[in-house]
């Protein structure tokens, strides 16, 4: 086998090559471990307000007592979640674990149909919703099975009377809660109060119960919900865990977690593997807000931030970030688009610490392979896999390319999901008989087992009969000083089948076409420069911050 497995020879010291699934039965019994050994240590900070590991306990457990024994729900029902990084989310997420429930994110910025297709798609019993998204919720809550919402403000849960504040500036100055009304919702600290009247009754949670359906974008098609059992996510925290050893310290990190709860990365990286090391995560609630952003990180005493590629290029081009005090700063993981040569060096330039590269998806819990935490610079891989996981390049018959060539990358291992929600068809198109899942990215492996992503099979561009990936147009141009952001798309062409077409967002308003041309002239073959090129003011991204090239592509027809 570790012939196979290149990777296991060039592991980072210390990292084992196999990891314990079994060391914690559920997600649940991670966090009360946690709780008991970290109760004084903050877990939770956003706007000033900070919920301790205890509080997180009390509260989390209050919840699960309300979602039980007011509501009657039983063990696997569904429990929507609509909102953006608040102290509620972890509280309502593992209340909702803690009863053996089922957890369904849900982007708040969901149009009414994509979010009645979730809630239908889902059967969700009960959502907790915050007010500025809810009148959203109430034009389809007719067509869903929920019994019961649970409403909340943005300042809710914060000290007073900063939280009063900011309810009454986003309802009545920013106007920003559309009116709504929902019959019969209860507010989040009802059900918290509700909750105190119970004790938490002992649930049997086992490791194959499903944890969350994580919904995928549904960018190429219907969203599915990707079933992530308790012992999918505690495997990928084990991972997780044996590769950061002792790069982090237990009790005493401080993350930023500006990517929402709600998206998967974020959900894993940060709300569930620096809880099992007592780390204290602090909520950004509007990262897109970057002059706000950037005055947060001041006075937050960061060690630790995970992001988008986009996330971190908006903060390195927003004024004042070059001056903040970057010395704790010693973990930054860019992970859920490929992260591009230019951001990566110009971050370490800027915060003296390495941009580490991460890859993974919602179907693998979500991590899958990550570069050594100690690497000095930018390489351009997505790592290794991580403990416990094999990967494999195909061909599209299912064979194994040789070692250098590209093919689309296999994952097998604990963290893969278990399926689609009732929907075997489709599960059975990306995981075959042998548990391998087919990513649908194109990759290559170098001869010491470092994984390298070509594109997205769906995005590679083919022109006059080569192939051309995306990624590499965006690399090469967006080293360009006057560049702020780029995308790059295939468009249909009469002589090439495809030609090549450039988005691209100006840093410099002075840059020019032609010079992108020329400049692509010098650093890329004949076939693969681009054709057209078109100036926005910004490209469509998903909230996340993942840009859509489906969006182009089509704009471009």
């Amino acid at each position: 086998m570790t012939d196979n497995r290149p990777w296991l020879a060039h592991y980072p010291q210390g990292v084992p090559a196999e990891i314990n699934p079994e060391e914690f039965k559920s997600i649940a019994a991670v966090l009360e471990s946690s709780c008991q050994k970290y109760r004084d240590r903050p877990a939770y900070r956003n706007f000033g307000t900070t919920l301790s590991y205890g509080d997180l306990d009390r509260m989390s457990s209050q919840f699960a007592a309300y979602l039980l024994r007011d509501l009657g729900l039983k063990k696997g029902d569904r429990v929507a979640i609509m909102m953006p990084n608040l102290l509620q989310y972890p509280i309502a997420i593992f209340g909702i674990l803690r009863a053996g429930l089922i957890v369904v994110n849900t982007n708040p910025l969901y149009t009414a149909r994509e979010l009645k297709h979730q809630m239908k798609d889902s059967g969700a019993k009960a959502i907790v919703v915050v007010d500025n998204f809810a009148s959203t919720l109430q034009e389809v809550l007719a067509d869903t099975d929920i019994k019961q919402v649970v409403t909340t403000g943005v300042g809710d849960l914060l000290r007073f009377p900063k939280g009063l504040i900011i309810n009454f500036v986003l309802k009545y100055i920013k106007k920003q809660i559309p009116a709504y009304s929902i019959p019969g919702a209860i507010r989040f600290d009802e059900a918290l109060r509700r909750g105190r009247r119970h004790n938490l009754p002992l649930i049997n949670i086992e490791s194959e119960d499903i944890a969350f359906l994580q919904y995928t974008g549904g960018t190429t098609g219907v969203s599915k919900g990707a079933m992530l059992t308790h012992r999918n996510i505690v495997s990928n925290m084990q991972q997780a865990g044996s590769w950061i050893g002792s790069n982090l310290k237990p009790g005493q990190e401080i993350i930023i977690t500006a990517l929402p709860l709600y998206h998967v990365f974020s959900l894993t990286a940060n709300a569930l593997i620096f809880m099992k090391i007592g780390g204290l995560n602090h909520l950004i609630t509007n990262p897109r807000d970057m002059p706000g952003f950037v005055n947060e990180l001041r006075s937050s005493g960061f060690t630790c931030m995970t992001g988008v590629n986009t996330l971190f290029n908006g903060l390195l081009n927003t004024p004042g970030f070059d001056q903040l005090d970057f010395s704790k700063l010693h973990l930054t993981m860019g992970g859920g688009m490929a992260v591009q040569r230019a951001v990566a060096e110009r971050w370490k330039k800027v915060t003296g610490c390495t941009l580490i590269e991460a890859y993974g998806l919602t179907e693998t819990s979500p991590a899958a392979s990550v570069n050594p935490l100690d690497m000095k610079e930018y390489n351009g891989s997505i790592g290794m896999p991580v403990p416990s996981t094999d990967m494999c390049l195909k061909d599209d018959d299912g064979r194994i390319v040789a070692q250098g060539e590209v093919g689309e990358l296999c994952i097998k291992g604990p963290q893969v999901m278990k399926g689609y929600w009732q929907r075997p068809e489709e599960t059975a198109k990306v995981i075959d008989a042998d548990g391998w899942l087919r990513t649908g990215d194109m990759a290559r492996m170098d001869d010491q087992g470092y994984f390298y992503i070509v594109d997205r099979k769906k995005d590679m561009i083919l022109v006059s009969g080569f192939n051309v990936y995306p990624n590499e147009i965006e690399d090469v141009i967006a080293q360009m000083p006057g560049v702020m952001e780029v995308a790059a798309v295939g468009v249909p062409d009469e002589k090439s089948g495809e030609a090549v077409k450039v988005v691209v967002v100006k840093k410099d308003q002075a840059l020019t076409a032609d010079a992108i041309k020329a400049f692509c002239k010098d650093n890329l073959t004949g076939y693969k420069q681009p054709r057209y090129i078109e100036f926005r003011a910004e490209l469509p991204k998903t909230n996340v911050g993942k840009i859509l090239r489906r969006e182009l592509r089509d704009a471009a027809k």
